[in-house]
């Protein structure tokens, strides 16, 4: 598959709270739709996270603990599981590209977009590939302990060859014409804070770290070097195609940084849209 050759802008990891990190994904979506550039970035949650699914039921948190930990809470724009963003042990990405320039079948896509993500665990040393075999679910409102899907979850295998666990995973959704992939790439895991986001779930730390597995504990890196991969990774992969370009300093415009504040008052912080039925409201 071809990589897009539109002009990318690549913004470097920066650390916000969660409600702008998601309403930065849209308002890159849209300036991509708009003819502006394509973005490729990394960013970190800052403070940690949870986002839940646009269908999940609110039930499933544990509102008090999250409130106690200082964890923010916001949902996304695709469906899934609720997903804990730690400060330190995630890094997350994104992709947000004009729709006409990749493929429209869904696992196509997926696979084009996820390129990046393979190639900065390769860099890193880390064996990671897409789940090739049934991994049952362990608990459904956690995205991570759902059934594993080829399609966007990738798993890592550790030095020994041992089991294989979940190191990462993507979603996809489209907005104005454009198409936005985000994901996270565990870089360590800490299990009790994972599920303690969610209403008494029936998994313990020992089985939920039988099932995900952190960069720290495969390969000797700091988490700096594995922003640095992930970024090296999306810029190369982004100017791949030899019309494209790509702005290694890219930034976000004063109007897109706006346009994101409005969002969060809109919905991404908007109580309402978080703790009611899943997709309500139409936002």
């Amino acid at each position: 598959m071809t990589v897009p050759a539109v002009d990318w802008r690549l913004i470097r990891e920066e650390a916000r709270p969660g409600p702008i990190q998601m309403a930065l994904d849209e308002v890159a979506a849209e300036t991509a739709a708009a003819g502006g550039p394509a973005t490729v970035r990394t960013y970190r949650w800052e403070p940690s996270c949870l986002t839940l699914g646009r269908h999940q039921e609110p039930e499933t948190v544990d509102w008090a603990f999250c409130e106690r930990e200082g964890i923010d809470v916001t949902r996304r724009q695709t469906g899934g599981g609720g997903i804990y963003h730690d400060g330190r042990g995630d890094v997350a990405y994104s992709i947000a590209v004009p729709a006409e320039t990749v493929p429209g079948e869904l696992l196509d896509c997926y696979h084009l977009l996820c390129e990046p993500v393979l190639d900065a665990f390769d860099r890193l040393g880390v064996d990671a590939d897409y789940v090739d075999e049934p991994m049952p679910e362990l608990y459904h409102p956690a995205c991570y302990l759902r059934e594993l899907h080829p399609a966007h979850d990738v798993v890592a295998r550790g030095p020994e060859g041992d089991r294989r666990r979940k190191i990462a995973g993507n979603a996809q959704y489209r907005k104005r014409e454009a198409v936005i992939q985000h994901g996270s790439l565990t870089y360590a895991v800490d299990a009790d804070r994972h599920l303690g986001v969610f209403a008494e779930p029936p998994v313990t730390p020992e089985a939920f770290r039988e099932r995900v597995v952190g960069m720290d504990e495969l390969v000797d890196v700091d988490r700096a070097d594995a922003v640095a991969a992930v970024e090296a990774a999306l810029s190369d992969w982004a100017g791949a195609a030899p019309e494209a370009t790509v702005d290694l300093n890219g930034s976000w415009t004063a109007a897109e940084l706006e346009r994101a504040e409005e969002l969060v008052a809109e919905k991404y912080r908007d109580e309402e849209w978080i703790r009611t039925r899943p997709g309500s409201g139409g936002k």
